[in-house]
């Protein structure tokens, strides 16, 4: 793929300088970007003065607004007002996307009563159980495999080795990496008697006796939802409500190495970073951000957009538009507090010391 300066300026919403009608084939760092040729060349990356200084003379790149181009020798640049959002932009137009070839690969198994969109690509191996809905346009990845009566909007993109459940609900434009399990069963048992767990929630932490106990199964018979325009991470999973679904708002973005726990409700434009825990019957609102690491309790509220930092442990409920940090979590503020105040720790321990001592000599004098 290759497009004009001029061209990739307008569509970026972007200020162009300089020959428009250079080519451009692709994007990379300044390091790796050479002058142009006839054919073209790569766009360099450089939107802090820090990477500008790797360009060469001879090139093209993309800047940030008060930068020079005259000054790094640059034939041709565009500039992002907001550097980040004009990266997504550039990235799209570049990004070729998974290999998965036009129609239905040979090897696929689908049932006969799925309902394949229009345009619909099915890669090799991929297994679509009975009742199936798949959406126009949708892209399916090599050893995919879709259960009974799932449902999944247009415009997928389901990248190889996905697992997803049977009576799964997926909206328009979900993107899954490779190896993500959705709608598998949720983690939940029970003994006949008050179990060891149940003790010492309750009395916080003594146990009266300690006896042998046997887990039951508690089977996940509810499904999962989720909205419009959510990506889903590699290796993450997300599990199937016990009785009603574990729900994923629109416009989430959940990354590598996330579990969802069984009726958990994440609300919409929320961000989970990679190795987040959410344990079960939890409930975030929107535009939640839970930084990586971070594990929430089971049976608690998370409210619209609370921000936690990595590896803030959430115990409690959160009310909304809270800043939060810690292990338990507390207040962003506090939290820095504490950390000088540990910091302090020796310092306050060698003066108490020498405190003790001088109080027994006169002690002893006395």
């Amino acid at each position: 793929m290759a497009v004009t300066m001029a061209e990739l300026a307008q569509a970026l919403d972007a200020r162009l300088w300089g020959d428009g009608s250079i080519r451009v084939t692709g994007a990379a760092e300044p390091a790796s970007v050479a002058p142009v040729g006839p054919e073209g060349g790569l766009l360099a990356t450089a939107m802090s003065p820090k990477y500008a200084d790797h360009l060469q003379p001879g090139s093209i790149a993309i800047l940030a607004e008060g930068m020079a181009p005259e000054a790094y020798g640059l034939v041709a640049a565009i500039f992002a007002p907001r550097p980040r959002l004009v990266m997504a932009g550039l990235t799209r137009a570049f990004d070729q996307g998974p290999d998965i070839a036009p129609g239905i690969h040979p090897t696929a198994v689908i049932d006969a009563t799925a309902r394949i969109g229009a345009g619909a690509a099915i890669g090799p191996f991929v297994v679509i159980g009975a009742g199936v809905t798949l959406g126009e346009g949708a892209r399916i990845g090599a050893h995919v495999s879709i259960g009974r009566n799932a449902r999944i909007g247009a415009l997928a993109l389901i990248h190889p080795g996905v697992r997803i459940g049977h009576d799964v609900i997926a909206g328009d434009r979900l993107i899954v990496q490779p190896g993500a399990v959705i709608g598998g069963d949720g983690f939940s048992f029970v003994t006949p008697e008050e179990s060891g767990i149940e003790e010492i929630r309750r009395t916080l932490g003594s146990r009266a006796q300690v006896k042998a106990q046997h887990w039951t199964r508690i089977h996940s018979i509810g499904a999962v939802e989720l909205g419009d325009d959510v990506e889903i991470g590699a290796n993450t999973t997300i599990d199937r409500g016990t009785i009603r679904a574990t729900r994923i708002g629109s416009g989430t973005k959940i990354d590598n190495l996330v579990q969802v726990a069984h009726n958990v409700v994440v609300g919409q434009d929320c961000l989970l970073c990679s190795q987040v825990g959410i344990a079960g019957s939890s409930r975030l609102g929107d535009r939640v951000v839970l930084a990586g690491q971070v594990g929430v309790n089971d049976n608690i509220t998370i409210g619209d957009d609370v921000i936690a930092g990595g590896s803030t442990k959430i115990f409690t409920r959160v009310p909304a538009g809270r800043v939060i940090l810690g292990n338990p979590a507390v207040k962003m503020e506090t939290q820095l507090e504490i950390q000088k105040a540990v910091r302090r720790l020796p310092r306050v321990a060698e003066q108490l010391s020498k405190l003790q001592e001088t109080v027994t000599r006169l002690l002893e004098k006395g």
